[in-house]
Formats: C-alpha cells, sequence, structure tokens
C-alpha cells in the first residue's frame, strides 16, 4: 500500500493511501489538529474514495496539456501513470496551507527574472520554464500553462505566478483572457495580479493564495471540491448550486454574494462558457475566521473559438446566454439581493463591458495581429448589450466572422 504524509503547519495531520488492487483512497487522520478541508472535519474513521482521489487532493492533478507532458514522462520512467503515482510526483513541492511528504523528495528551485520572461515570450522560453518547474505543476486547466518562481528586480520580492500560453486551437488566449479578467476588475470585482508579456505571447497570473502581510499560505477550495466532487464532474452543476455552496461557507456573506453575483454576470456578458465549477473557489484564514469568495480567474470569450457555445452550467435548468431580466431574478433568488442591489451591480457590470469594448477598440489600432479575434469579442459583446436572452450568437454574426 502507497501513502503520503499530509501536513498544516509543518504538522503531520494525516496519511493518504492508495490501495492499487482496489483503486481506492483512504485519508486518515493522525492528529485532531486543523481540518485538510471545509468538507472533510476530523474524525477518527477513515475518508474512502473510490476509484478518485479525493477532489482536496484531486483539484491538483494536471489536465489538457500540463497531463499529457506528465503522461509522457510518467510512463516512460515507471511504464504506467494514475492520480497517485501522478500526486506523488507532484505532492512534495506543492506550496500551499496543506504540504506534503511522499517517496519522491522536495525539489529546491530557483527563481528566474520576471522582465526576461516578459520580454522573451517565445515558445522556446516557455519550454525551458516548464522543464525548470515541471515538478511544481499541480495545477488543473486544459491550456499550455507552467508555474514559475519569478523575481522582480525592482521590489526583490520572488513570487508564485502560473504562466498561460496558447496554440493554434485557440490563436491570442493570452490577450484575450487578459481583457476578460479586466473586464471584470472593471466590474468591481477582485482579481489575480496579471501581466501580459512584451509580444503578448504570455499572461502572468500571479498566485493569490499567500498572505504577505501575514507571511502564511491562506487555504483556497474550488466549489468543485466544496460539492465533493472530481475533475470528471466540472460541468455537471448549476449556477444556482454554486451561489448556495458559497453563500453556505463563507463568513463575510455579503461582500462574497455580491462579488460571486458579479463574476456570473460577468461570464454572461463576455460570454465565457467555460465557467464550470473549477473556477470558482474561497479562501480562508489558518482560523476559518476568514471564509470568503476567492479572487475571480480563468475567464476567456469562448464564443469566439466555438460559435455555438453556451455557459458551462445551468442557470434556471437552462444552458443559454441570459439578458438582463433573467440575471437580475437569478441575482435576488439565488444571492440574497435585493432587486435595487441586484439591478445596480448587473448595471455596473453593462457600464464595465461597455468601458472594455472602447478599450479593446483602441488596443486593435495598435494590435493589427489581434484584430480578428478582438472585433469577434466586440461583436459577441455588443450582442450582450442587447440585454435579452438568446440559445446562441446570432447567426448574422456568425455569417460575418466567415
Amino acid at each position: 500500500m502507497q501513502k503520503i504524509k499530509v501536513l498544516i503547519e509543518n504538522k503531520q495531520v494525516g496519511e493518504l493511501f492508495f490501495e492499487k488492487e482496489n483503486i481506492q483512497y483512504d485519508f486518515n487522520y493522525t492528529k485532531n489538529l486543523k481540518p485538510i478541508s471545509l468538507i472533510m472535519p476530523y474524525k477518527p474513521s477513515t475518508y474512502i474514495w473510490k476509484d478518485k482521489l479525493h477532489p482536496i487532493f484531486d483539484m491538483n492533478i494536471p489536465e489538457g496539456y500540463l497531463f499529457e507532458v506528465f503522461k509522457n514522462h510518467l510512463n516512460k520512467e515507471y511504464a504506467y501513470i494514475d492520480d497517485f503515482l501522478l500526486f506523488s510526483y507532484l505532492c512534495s513541492n506543492i506550496q500551499s496551507r496543506i504540504t506534503y511528504e511522499s517517496c519522491f523528495d522536495k525539489e529546491e528551485f530557483h527563481s528566474i527574472d520576471l522582465d526576461e520572461i516578459l520580454k522573451n515570450d517565445t515558445p522556446d522560453t516557455f519550454m525551458k520554464i516548464l522543464k525548470t518547474f515541471l515538478n511544481k505543476n499541480a495545477i488543473s486547466g486544459i491550456q499550455p500553462k507552467t508555474l514559475a518562481l519569478l523575481q522582480d528586480k525592482t521590489t526583490l520580492s520572488t513570487k508564485e505566478y502560473i504562466i498561460k500560453t496558447w496554440g493554434d486551437e485557440y490563436p491570442y488566449l493570452a490577450q484575450n483572457e487578459y481583457f476578460c479578467l479586466k473586464a471584470v476588475q472593471r466590474a468591481g470585482v477582485v482579481i489575480p495580479n496579471i501581466l501580459l508579456s512584451e509580444n503578448k505571447k504570455f499572461l502572468l497570473v500571479e498566485r493569490f493564495n499567500y498572505d504577505k502581510s501575514k507571511d502564511e499560505y491562506l487555504g483556497f477550495e474550488e466549489v468543485l471540491v466544496l460539492m465533493g466532487k472530481n475533475k470528471e464532474e466540472k460541468y455537471s452543476g448549476s449556477y444556482e448550486a454554486v451561489a448556495k455552496v458559497i453563500y453556505a461557507v463563507t463568513t463575510n456573506k455579503i461582500d462574497s454574494m455580491q462579488s460571486l453575483y458579479k463574476t456570473i454576470v460577468m461570464n454572461y456578458l463576455l460570454k465565457n462558457g467555460d465557467g464550470h465549477l473549477k473556477n470558482f473557489g474561497v479562501l480562508y484564514d489558518k482560523e476559518f475566521k476568514n471564509i470568503s469568495f476567492s479572487p475571480a480567474y480563468d475567464i476567456v470569450n469562448t464564443c469566439v473559438y466555438f460559435y455555438k457555445d453556451r455557459p458551462a452550467l445551468t442557470m434556471f435548468g437552462q444552458k443559454v446566454w441570459f439578458g438582463k431580466k433573467e440575471l437580475i431574478k437569478f441575482g435576488i433568488e439565488n444571492c440574497f439581493l435585493s432587486k435595487k442591489d441586484s439591478t445596480y451591480y448587473y448595471e455596473e457590470c453593462i457600464e464595465a463591458l461597455k468601458q472594455s469594448i472602447d478599450e479593446l477598440k483602441l488596443y486593435i489600432k495598435t494590435n493589427s495581429e489581434f484584430e480578428d479575434i478582438g472585433s469577434k469579442m466586440i461583436d459577441s459583446w455588443n450582442l450582450s448589450l442587447i440585454q435579452s436572452r438568446h440559445k446562441e450568437l446570432a447567426v448574422e454574426i456568425i455569417r460575418n466572422w466567415a
């Protein structure tokens, strides 16, 4: 039986076991210190998870591009790959509230100059970073990305960033996500610190699970984890269920529900069809006194790549692009906002979208390579400004893109 030690604040709190014959994952608390997850309080008996890792561990398993990288690497080395081997391989290098000790040694990583990455955003640079920090990449998501430790020479600080790039399938995805996140920020929602590289090939997203003022890592859990689900189930749910979970676990409910509401509205207005259960989360301190909705992340306009894309989760039992009437109703019924507040926050989002359209128009004038994708984003955002319900992008818009 294989096992991993699980620690909080450098003190072991439990052990994760893998029964390979039964494909069963067992977690046992060894001490009644602090829980490893908001949904896994201390108990003397075993937390058993069949076939898949417990959600709090599973959320660290790479997907898409990174999973293929690890599959090739581990298959070559060990002639097989499963989630436990992959998690064992990565977990010792995870920097978070929870730390781990496995049969693989913890590595020492040296930081790279931030300016160098921003100026030299080539495919070769990305591969160099990926190879340098490969064993830190306990992150999910489909697109090409890698974790990296970057040093800012002006502040002499070293921070952990996720560096995202793109391939031919999703052209100019870095700029797409940059402008979508800036639009969400303009609506009054906190986002991570983000930087667009000089040639627009990389989007750098600073990790937000570290509190510099207290010199401690914050707890972070995805809504998927809080629902007790695994990555394969990230599209199985509703925005009503997301709101219910966020309301149930947060301590500053007013601010959290306001931010969640605006984030969901902006997902609709920006035409993000990938706002699934892994793309919403909560942050909390070590005493669990402050549990809040996390900064918004992973928001892109997916309709410019999949013209008939629809929302990832249901709202009112449907996957359609709802307009003003339905979104305000959602705020009242599910985010516990008054009609006045729900309407006010919705209008803030509309104003943020208008300003973002103006900003994108100016950007395209001096960045011609982004004209095709940027113009499609503007077309789909203008459709959102009509503020009425529609199943998918209008045929006239799609024809214009052909």
